[in-house]
């Protein structure tokens, strides 16, 4: 019995896999979830994956992704939350305000890596920003006083604006008020549209064909952020200026942004999601906020326009956009 049982064990080591392979197929590779109200192809999503490439994570090998996009459809994140639990992810990374309260409600268990530009703990997703406590931790873009700075920068560029089109979904209510209060210090009429979905910017669009503002702003967020490719085409149709909270507004043909650089809070988000794999509690790890800030200006949107960006404001880019 032994020289049999000897034979088979040198059998497998001489034709079989190497024990360590064999270890290795067996382990869990790491599952990530990707919670976001748009689309694939916002580019969040893809700065975290190559972000977490640079860390080491190579697809099929020491990590999994399970995506799940509501394509502009907040009113879908709890169901693609839930989804993502009963598929055991072993960390959740919740991209805007529906997506971090919809993955927050779905389990507490699960470790929540969030970015968004709103208060954390305002919105009661964290205790607070140096030790969240629970489940969740991450990244905050929230910088809601730089609505203010950049209704003075639009009214640099274009000093006879007087009526202001802002759309916005619910979630970042205090840039919301800090823009309401600068509007009324720079005599600026406001209109206020909701976008909660596709057809509610559809719907905004009407309108604004019709009422025919002097510019246009859109608040920042992981929902917003999907129609900027729409936002900045109907812009430059209808000869409207606008400043936005976030760079790829511009370079989707915006004429301005200021705001932190959103992609560096991906590239921190995928940080924590490191740092969780490897045996972190969420509720240690303290909530992250920009350092970085920039001015975009794209000059080709302004010539389509028939506006001339002053000196005293290029010098102070930090990109353009030629």
């Amino acid at each position: 019995m032994r020289r049999i049982g000897l034979s088979v064990v040198l059998a497998v080591s001489l034709f079989g896999p190497p024990l360590t392979a064999v270890a290795q197929s067996l382990a869990k590779v790491p599952r990530v979830g990707y919670l976001s109200p748009v689309s694939a192809g916002a580019p969040g999503y893809s700065i975290l994956r190559q972000s977490l490439r640079e860390l080491g994570y190579v697809e099929g090998q020491n990590i999994a992704f399970q995506e799940s996009f509501a394509e502009g459809y907040s009113d879908r994140m709890p169901a693609l939350a839930a989804e993502l639990v009963r598929q055991h992810v072993d960390v959740i990374v919740a991209a805007s305000r529906p997506a971090i309260r919809a993955a927050k409600e779905a389990t507490k268990a699960i470790p929540i890596v969030m970015i968004t530009g709103d208060d954390p703990v305002r919105s009661g997703f964290v205790a607070s920003l140096a030790r969240p406590g629970g489940n969740v931790t991450g990244v905050s873009v929230m910088t809601p006083e730089l609505g203010s700075k950049r209704l003075e920068l639009l009214k640099e560029v274009v000093p006879r604006v007087t009526r202001l089109a802002v759309l916005w979904s619910p979630a970042p209510q205090r840039e919301l008020r800090v823009t309401r209060a600068a509007a009324d210090k720079l005599g600026l009429a406001l209109k206020l549209m909701d976008v909660r979905n596709a057809d509610d910017l559809a719907r905004a669009f009407a309108v604004l064909e019709k009422e025919r503002p002097d510019a246009l702003t859109m608040l920042f967020d992981g929902l917003t952020s999907g129609y900027r490719g729409l936002v900045g085409d109907f812009a430059k149709k209808h000869k409207l200026p606008t400043v936005f909270g976030a760079r790829e507004f511009a370079e989707a043909g915006g004429l301005m942004s200021y705001a932190p650089d959103i992609a560096d809070g991906f590239h921190r988000a995928a940080t924590y999601v490191d740092k969780i794999l490897k045996g972190a509690k969420p509720g240690d790890l303290p909530i992250e906020q920009p350092t970085k800030f920039e001015l975009v200006i794209n000059l080709k949107t302004a010539k389509a326009l028939g506006l001339t960006i002053p000196q005293s404001l290029l010098v102070r880019a930090d990109k353009i956009i030629e």
